[in-house]
């Protein structure tokens, strides 16, 4: 439930490409709809400054129907008691705006793991897909066979989506402490590079996944057709 709709359509889009169904209420008036008794959510999203009817409202009354969905305040209200009034009516976390959207995603899977819902398995970008307990990557529904290596960078990728990885990021989660320099950064993502395309190519489908390189702030996961 978010005020803005670019914020909105921004996080929508971000919480899907990790595996989650989102579902947006514009106003206070529709998120308490939604929110009826039965909606079968796993976690609620909540800005407090929603038109029609503010979110401490709409968390107050799902608290009084006995709902014990997770739920995480999102809003510009920073200050400790704003965060402390909504934590006493029932909220499990609260995130200041401006946030950055992986503390976001990570808050978020904290709440679902502690109430056994978590069902983010998988790291995903358009039909890109790598399974987050055993690393098995899939494109176009078939299995790439990449290095260790390429997989880790990949992970790192997928991880971070809509967001530069630099080049120092990727060789230290890589790479590790390894005594290798960033020119191998270099070579690991043309090696990756390759193989994605491959993967297209046998796949007989369009390209829609790419590795971008943005000179100077690192790589990014991107579609040609700008949306995954």
């Amino acid at each position: 439930m978010e005020d803005t709709p670019d914020i909105a359509l921004w996080l929508g889009t971000a919480l899907r490409q990790g595996g989650m169904d989102v579902q947006f209420a514009i106003d206070g008036h529709q998120a308490d709809l939604a929110l009826q008794a039965g909606h079968g959510f796993d976690a609620v999203l909540l800005d407090l400054q929603l038109p029609g009817l503010d979110g401490l409202s709409v968390l107050q009354a799902l608290r009084e129907r006995g709902d014990s969905v997770p739920v995480l305040i999102l809003t510009a209200r920073a200050s400790v008691p704003d965060r402390v009034l909504g934590l006493n009516m029932g909220a499990d976390d609260y995130l200041p705006k401006p946030f950055d959207l992986s503390e976001l995603e990570a808050r978020l899977q904290v709440l679902l793991r502690r109430r056994g819902r978590s069902k983010t398995t998988a790291l995903r970008w358009g039909p890109l897909e790598m399974q987050a307990d055993h690393g098995a990557v899939q494109l176009h529904g078939q299995l790439l066979a990449l290095t260790q290596r390429e997989a880790a960078a990949l992970r790192v990728l997928l991880a971070s989506p809509q967001r530069t990885v630099s080049k120092e990021q990727l060789h230290a989660e890589v790479f590790a402490d390894e005594v290798t320099g960033l020119d191998a950064v270099e070579v690991l993502i043309y090696r990756l590079r390759k193989k994605l395309e491959v993967g297209v190519a046998q796949s007989g489908q369009p390209q829609e996944v790419m590795i971008t390189t943005f000179r100077g702030m690192g790589y990014m996961l991107t579609s040609p057709s700008g949306a995954a």
